[in-house]
């Protein structure tokens, strides 16, 4: 029989030592790692009773902000929906109706504003391309469920609460110039 290409290679037959017949050696290494790993301190946390300590920046739990007059910042322009690469955003818009001025800040807002959480994969894309800087992660957990239904959340777990004492604090998510930047009134963006 003729090869086709000259990378044949050549396999040993090589016979195993009595020692490695009866594999004790290899028995005996496989212990001396697992009494090794016995005895190292635990890396394990007691979650909910002990939580571990998170970053400044952590990405977890959306809110949709409320600017300074309690009036929501969202105008359901699309982007963060756009932006998302798990596409686990959707949004119904809806004009606003004269009266209504001190609950959206634009013309257009979305009524209806949904992020499943179980198709989310936390990558902060969302925050990046709102225009409005209307959508943060918060430090806060996604609580488990048992139903999957109780992780689509609707406006109702996203909003944050028209109390100004009860909203979240977002400025270490933000660099010191946007900081700087959302200082001076001048801007329409800024108002």
């Amino acid at each position: 029989m003729m090869n086709l290409t000259n990378r044949s290679k050549v396999v040993s037959n090589k016979q195993m030592t009595f020692w490695e017949r009866i594999y004790i050696p290899a028995i005996l290494g496989g212990m001396r790692i697992t009494f090794g790993h016995l005895f190292r301190r635990k890396t394990t946390v007691q979650y909910p009773e002990v939580t571990r300590e998170f970053s400044e920046i952590y990405r977890g739990k959306h809110v949709l902000k409320r600017d300074d007059d309690g009036r929501e910042r969202c105008t359901a322009c699309g982007l963060c929906a756009v932006a998302c690469p798990a596409e686990a955003i959707t949004m119904i818009s809806a004009e606003r109706k004269p009266g209504e001025e001190h609950l959206y800040r634009e013309e257009k807002y979305a009524s209806v504003y949904e992020i499943n959480m179980l198709r989310c994969i936390f990558c902060g894309d969302c925050e990046d391309a709102c225009p409005k800087e209307a959508i943060f992660l918060t430090r806060e957990m996604v609580r488990s469920e048992y139903a999957r239904g109780k992780f689509i959340f609707g406006k109702a777990e996203l909003v944050e609460p028209f109390d100004p004492a009860k909203r979240i604090d977002i400025s270490k998510r933000q660099t010191p110039e946007v900081l700087e930047f959302k200082k001076n009134r001048s801007y329409k963006h800024n108002r």
